[in-house]
């Protein structure tokens, strides 16, 4: 098992805490994860029928008998559970007694702020981080096969793995949230949002290309956030003037399935796709947002863009703000400085990260190599 980095966040949550909630994709590896940092809870498959059935049949005597080490996962298919567990967990009065997981966020929200505000930590587990992973491969292929774990585990092709993946969703996950008649139409609006990775969101045209109304679109993208495929960067604009961009950038928070997507068969197709840029860019920022969710801290992560189209791909608004660019050349030139020098924050660590391996400082900025960049686990330091 490869270890993940959130387990020590975990534990420590479970010290403080009745109940743990731990959300994510399918195949980030939630049930894998849990059993392995919990060996001591009882376990429970809440897709499995006969497991709802016999929770069902009598909530308050099944959680009684269980005792208070249960994991229960896929928590989203039986919503009659929580107000249960907030009973159980305010008679015991004791941290540690319940952990929820599941792949649908909004759902199990939902349910957290009606039953158990106040008593639930919440948090995410992403595919593998490529500090977790820690696989040999070059830049290209780290692109093409992601992070989800059984790709790697199994040794799956990604063209093998991704349309399998994708198909299970539509059926399994988007059905149950949204009635959803067109499976082809919403086939076809995934391609199109991967073909607007790293693009400033623009739902009128997205859904007049997609064949759909805008209010649609803007329902998918929120069941495709909801369910962990994709996600918003929204501008930074703090305490600077309005007169920047306010639309968000659309990211995947997997590069593989993103590839799968825009129908790239090969890792040596990457690099010669006209998104190339935007997958690495995609990439460094996704590998930013898993760093801080990782360790149970909502990404403080955005991008800067004036309206004249100056822009720095992310900012990191912590104690010492991070301004960060990213560009998919492999050769460093001074041109790729010209928006870092823009910045208002004059203050502002300043990094830059290339395709190449070279790492150094340039006239006040950290120039670093892609690989020992994503391997960087100090971006969610203060």
């Amino acid at each position: 098992m490869v270890p993940r980095r959130i387990t020590s966040h975990l534990k420590k949550m479970m010290q403080q805490f009745p109940v743990l909630s731990l959300t994510g994709p399918r195949q980030s590896g939630k049930t894998t994860l849990l059993t392995n940092a919990f060996p001591d809870f009882l376990y429970y498959n809440l897709e499995r029928p006969d497991h709802r059935q016999l929770i069902l049949e009598d909530p308050m005597g099944f959680l009684k008998n269980t005792g208070h080490k249960v994991i229960f996962d896929e928590a989203q298919n039986l919503p009659e559970l929580f107000s249960y567990i907030q009973v159980m967990a305010d008679e015991r009065n004791i941290p540690g007694q319940y952990v929820l997981s599941g792949s649908q966020s909004f759902l199990m929200n939902e349910r957290i702020s009606q039953s158990l505000a106040g008593r639930v930590n919440v948090s995410h587990l992403l595919p593998f981080s490529m500090s977790e992973l820690n696989k040999p491969a070059s830049l290209v292929q780290t692109i093409f096969e992601g992070f989800y774990p059984r790709l790697h585990q199994a040794g799956i092709h990604p063209a093998d793995f991704f349309p399998s993946y994708v198909q299970t969703y539509i059926e399994r996950d988007i059905r149950t949230l949204k009635a959803i008649e067109d499976l082809n139409a919403f086939s076809r609006f995934l391609g199109l949002c991967a073909g607007r990775t790293g693009q400033l969101v623009n739902l009128s045209a997205l859904a007049n290309d997609a064949g759909i109304a805008v209010n649609t679109a803007k329902s998918w993208l929120s069941m495709l956030e909801a369910s962990f495929v994709v996600f918003l960067l929204q501008p930074y604009h703090r305490n600077f003037r309005k007169r920047i961009i306010k639309s968000p950038k659309l990211y995947f928070f997997d590069t593989g399935l993103a590839c799968s997507l825009l129908r790239i068969n090969d890792k040596n197709q990457v690099n010669q796709h006209y998104l190339y840029g935007a997958l690495f860019e995609n990439l460094v920022i996704s590998e930013v947002v898993k760093q801080y969710y990782h360790t149970g801290t909502r990404p403080p992560v955005y991008f800067w863009r004036e309206s004249n189209g100056t822009e720095i791909d992310c900012i990191i608004d912590r104690e010492n703000i991070v301004a960060m660019e990213i560009k998919a050349g492999q050769t460093y030139t001074g041109d790729f400085l010209k928006n870092l020098k823009k910045f208002p924050d004059q203050q502002a660590e300043k990094v830059l990260i290339y395709a190449g391996k070279d790492s150094l400082d340039v006239s006040g900025v950290s120039l670093m190599g892609w690989e020992k960049a994503l391997k960087e686990t100090s971006w969610c330091s203060p």
